[in-house]
């Protein structure tokens, strides 16, 4: 581990990724602020960049750097203008928004600054600490457990869904099953859905399809919906962004609870920060005494720091399954994943040992990350919060054009264009039926890998013996029939309650 530290240091200080660090924290931190357009839009929009970098790890290190400087943005639209940037910030402004409109905008907006670089500082060195541990464990895998991986984290996909959207959720996780078996499979050379295509017969490229699910239909949205993410009106002129000791006192206990709980919970496949967040802030009005729970959603300083720390915490927690498992522990870590293996870069038990350069320097490249944001966003909060005028006549041309160019320059080839339209009008449709797009994109990569070791699986236990054969195997595919009917198990025990409730009323 203090070779990989050493590594880690090596790499991340070097100039151009301490650039990278800095470009991906400014870049994520305007992005998030601008309500309606989130990380996953602006990391898609990215990934073409990205790669011709050339070097890996400075790559996910800007890719990184965008993520987790766009939840820590995301906290300024919705403390100013109750318009949440991104939905991991939504708890952000149950209690922001309201000390803003006490005239303690100043004070808000240090406090959210606070939480996110110490719940992102704390995420970081459980990463450090844990990753190697779950990365030795993942080296007893083979390709029969890799796929009942894969089924695992497909199966968790509801917790991408709304109340009521599971079922929604899996139909778009089979659509992104589907799509990913468009070109040659892994048992046969043979092109499959191509519709007679010549460019079809290498596959859907995955930055075509991330640009599609999410960059396109937002600008399309705003087009038409002019009002889509309209400030409230301005909070005046921020002043005084100092809390007092007692403020500070009563953070610490929030702080530290909630960057353990968020880092756990963006660990786990299918959460990420917007649970993180929602979850940190329900625990902490839980256990709050009776003067402070009323004081939740009326400006509380520990309903503020609980979600802030809470998300950023997860953002860090998401790269364990993804660096060690393969597996994208959110929407936003999903499109990482692919960007990874666009550069040639296989996530996994053997990216600490083949490459530890990459994985070191991008854990070493946090805790630079979280200082950088907190160093730059201090001083420049009041001329941050002025990009929020922008009018939206130029931010759709802005996204259009890098949407489109991102296609183009990704696969050289015209027909991108077609097929990112196509795909872009079906994932607008998809939006206004109010379906989840998170889970299609996660189908989507998965379904490449959870062919191609279920067929090497197959192969080499001559069928489907390997799931009796290998009691891990076994295991983890009970796990994901648990995960698939729970949720349906809860919802319905909910309807039986509230009907019971109804008929006694």
């Amino acid at each position: 581990m203090l070779e990989g530290i050493l590594i880690g240091l090596e790499a991340a200080f070097s100039i151009q990724n301490i650039l990278m660090v800095v470009a991906g924290c400014l870049i994520g931190t305007f992005i998030g602020m601008l309500p309606g357009l989130g990380p996953m839009s602006i990391i898609a929009i990215m990934i073409p960049v990205a790669i011709s970098l050339g070097d890996p790890a400075a790559a996910l290190i800007l890719l990184a750097g965008v993520y987790y400087g766009a939840i820590f943005g995301g906290s300024t639209s919705s403390i100013l203008l109750n318009a949440p940037g991104v939905a991991g910030t939504v708890a952000t402004s149950f209690d922001g928004y309201p000390m803003a409109r006490k005239g303690q905008a100043g004070k808000a907006l240090t406090i959210a600054a606070v939480a996110s670089f110490a719940g992102g500082t704390i995420g970081a060195i459980l990463l450090m600490i844990f990753a190697p541990a779950l990365s030795s464990v993942a080296l007893l895998f083979h390709s029969a457990e890799y796929f009942a991986l894969m089924v695992v984290g497909l199966s968790a996909i509801a917790a991408f869904a709304g109340t009521g959207q599971v079922a929604k959720a899996l139909m778009m996780t089979i659509l992104g099953l589907i799509l990913a078996t468009v070109g040659e499979g892994a048992l046969f050379n043979m092109p499959r859905f191509t519709m007679g295509m010549m460019d079809l017969q290498s596959g859907i490229s995955f930055i075509t399809l991330a640009m599609a699910m999410f960059a396109l239909p937002e600008a399309l949205f705003l087009v038409l919906n002019p009002a889509r993410g309209a400030g409230q009106g301005g909070s005046g002129k921020i002043e005084n962004l100092r809390f007092s000791r007692e403020e500070g006192k009563a953070m610490l206990p929030v702080i530290g609870r909630q960057s353990f709980q968020g880092f756990f919970i963006g660990v786990l496949p299918g959460a990420g920060a917007t649970i993180a967040s929602f979850l940190g802030y329900a625990v902490e009005r839980n256990i709050a005494k009776g003067d402070e729970q009323a004081e939740f959603g009326h400006g509380s300083v520990k309903g503020l720091a609980a979600p802030e720390t809470a998300n950023n915490a997860a953002c860090t927690g998401s790269f364990v399954p993804l660096l060690t498992l393969g597996i994208p522990g959110s929407g936003t870590t999903a499109i990482l994943l692919g960007a990874l293996i666009a550069l040639n870069v296989t996530p996994g038990p053997r990216l600490m040992v083949d490459t530890p350069e990459i994985f070191w320097a991008v854990i070493i490249s946090m805790f630079i990350g979280n200082l950088v944001l907190l160093i730059l966003n201090l001083p420049l909060i009041p001329y941050i919060a002025k990009i929020l005028a922008i009018p939206r006549n130029y931010l759709i041309p802005f996204i259009l054009f890098f949407t489109l160019m991102g296609a183009y320059i990704g696969q050289n080839n015209a027909t991108e264009l077609l097929i990112l339209v196509g795909l872009g009008v079906m994932a607008t449709i998809f939006r206004f039926a109010d379906y989840p797009l998170a889970p299609l994109l996660i189908g989507f990569i998965l379904g490449t890998m959870l062919e191609d070791n279920f067929a090497r699986a197959m192969q080499l236990y001559r069928g489907l013996d390997f799931i009796f054969e290998r009691p891990m195997t076994a295991g983890l595919l009970f796990l994901a029939a648990v995960l698939v009917v729970l949720p349906s198990y809860r919802a319905r025990r909910a309807r039986r309650r509230a009907q019971g409730v109804a008929d006694g009323d």
